[in-house]
């Protein structure tokens, strides 16, 4: 049976596990809420399917099943499953994607790497997820295609089928045209993207900065502006526009862009933070802690996340202010990224190097400043520190949102803490309640980290009332409704049936 919506997105919807000999698909427990919260839309159509990849060693005669159904909590659909070797893993998503597109996007160019790229690879995976998604696809169907590793999907779905509605979501930044078009394929990158019906990104910034890139390669009319929500229109922030193209005409073709900031399930992470073990773990945190106060960062170790800056930054906070050592810890938790991705080989030996010298400089038998946690914590248990923290410090050198950042004020059901959040990350439009820096200033910073731990609590209380106000309303479901009412039509009135 042919479907109404499919979405294409590099990740399946679910986890393998084997259990006794057979391979169960349990439920995605992701704490940010995207791939649920994907699913969910399977419910407001009559059929749904995804497209993801798995691999295999041999793509022509796979050890598994090509498409399969699930039934689960979010209905009936199915996954079709793209058999890819691992040699063309590497060269789609750990290189061309990872070592080419990622540092780009990020504004990165001095770690750009072009020559290991593989384009008719690139282009050969993009095609087959085309054709998958063609395959799935009712008359006049939905079809979402994820993120900048599918970019050219758009461009040979239209060929294959002129009839589906196409929506295209970026879940990072996109940047000024003078940085994407360092890349050779730009033009055919932008041509597949202006294939969409939809093209969405978090912010109005990377909406202009797509549209310019757009019109510095190919004859493509504005036909609508419009103001920016005062609500994404913060005066702190660097990302900030005050108006924005809504709507494009490309050989006779209507694109709408529009800005959509994923946010998080509020009410999930609520729902943990108030939970009585949590409460006891938070409380044991606190203890544990004594009279010390709490600063904690969450990311990945990568080099967009500003690791490096922020303990740097923690260094000169213990040089400048004797009074604080031994009174101040930075848990630290920096995740290492796929080990397969040699662009990232060194990023974590360097943070361990600086954590050691700096614990070895300031540190005495009772108390190390610094705490570098290097895997991944359990969400209920980071829960937990998000409510212990007195600050969360998270400070990117660019992020096309950040997920811990909502989740912090989400989590603070006490309505205190404070967050110090770089101007450089996308949730910086709507979160001008933070106490926001720039992490490129050392100046910036310092005075940032030092201003949150002397911070009284009426202030700190407001901030965050208002804060966690922005989080509740902007939350994963907004996202989700936003872009699929953009498609208009028949998508929009599904939305518009379910949320009644």
């Amino acid at each position: 049976m042919s479907s109404n919506l499919v979405i294409v997105y590099h990740r399946q919807p679910y986890t393998e596990v084997e259990v006794d000999g057979k391979i169960e698909y349990h439920e995605n427990k992701s704490p940010n809420g995207i791939v649920p919260t994907l699913k969910s839309f399977f419910g407001r159509f009559d059929k749904g399917s995804w497209v993801a990849w798995k691999e295999a060693e041999d793509p022509n005669n796979p050890d598994f099943e090509r498409r399969i159904e699930i039934d689960d909590d979010f209905g009936t659909y199915a996954v079709s499953r793209l058999p890819l070797t691992r040699a063309q893993v590497k060269s789609f998503y750990e290189v061309s994607s990872k070592e080419a597109f990622w540092p780009i996007l990020h504004g990165f160019k001095e770690r750009y790497n072009y020559d290991p790229v593989d384009w008719p690879t690139f282009r050969e995976v993009n095609w087959a997820f085309a054709e998958a998604a063609a395959a799935e696809a009712a008359q006049g169907a939905v079809v979402w295609v994820h993120d900048y590793n599918l970019w050219l999907v758009p461009g040979y779905l239209r060929q294959l089928r002129p009839d589906v509605k196409i929506s295209f979501f970026h879940h990072t930044p996109f940047p000024s045209a003078d940085m994407f078009n360092v890349l050779p394929w730009r033009k055919e990158i932008l041509e597949s993207l202006l294939a969409c019906d939809v093209v969405g990104f978090h912010i109005p910034r990377y909406v202009a900065n797509f549209v310019s890139a757009a019109r510095s390669m190919l004859d493509v009319e504005v036909t609508k502006r419009q103001k920016v929500d005062d609500d994404f229109a913060t005066g702190f922030s660097a990302l900030t526009e005050v108006s924005v193209p809504s709507q494009l005409d490309y050989k006779g073709h209507s694109i709408r862009v529009q800005a959509s900031p994923v946010g998080v399930d509020a009410d999930y992470i609520e729902e943990v933070a108030s939970r009585p073990e949590t409460a006891e773990k938070t409380a044991q945190i606190r203890a544990d802690l004594g009279d010390r106060r709490l600063l904690l960062s969450v990311g990945r170790t990568d080099y967009t996340k500003g690791g490096i800056d922020q303990l740097e930054s923690f260094e000169r906070l213990l040089e400048s202010n004797p009074d604080l050592r031994g009174k101040v810890r930075l848990m630290h938790v920096s995740v290492p990224a796929n080990q397969n991705m040699t662009v990232y080989e060194n990023i974590q030996a360097d943070l361990e190097q600086m954590a050691g010298r700096i614990n070895g400089r300031f540190g005495t038998l009772d108390w190390q400043p610094i705490a570098l946690i290097s895997r991944a914590i359990p969400f209920a248990e980071l829960v937990s520190y998000y409510r212990a923290a007195d600050v969360a410090w998270i400070t990117p050198l660019a992020d096309g949102m950040n997920l811990v950042a909502k989740e912090f004020c989400a989590a603070r059901v006490d309505g205190d803490g404070v967050l110090v959040l770089s101007e450089f990350a996308g949730a910086a439009v709507e979160m001008g309640s933070a106490l926001l820096t720039n992490p490129f200033s050392a100046r910036s910073m310092d005075s940032a980290i030092e201003q949150a731990l002397n911070m009284e609590a009426p202030e700190r209380q407001d901030r965050m009332r208002a804060l966690r106000e922005t989080v509740q309303r902007y939350d994963i479901r907004f996202w989700a409704d936003h872009q699929m009412q953009a498609l208009g039509g028949d998508a929009a009135k599904v939305v518009e049936m379910s949320a009644a």
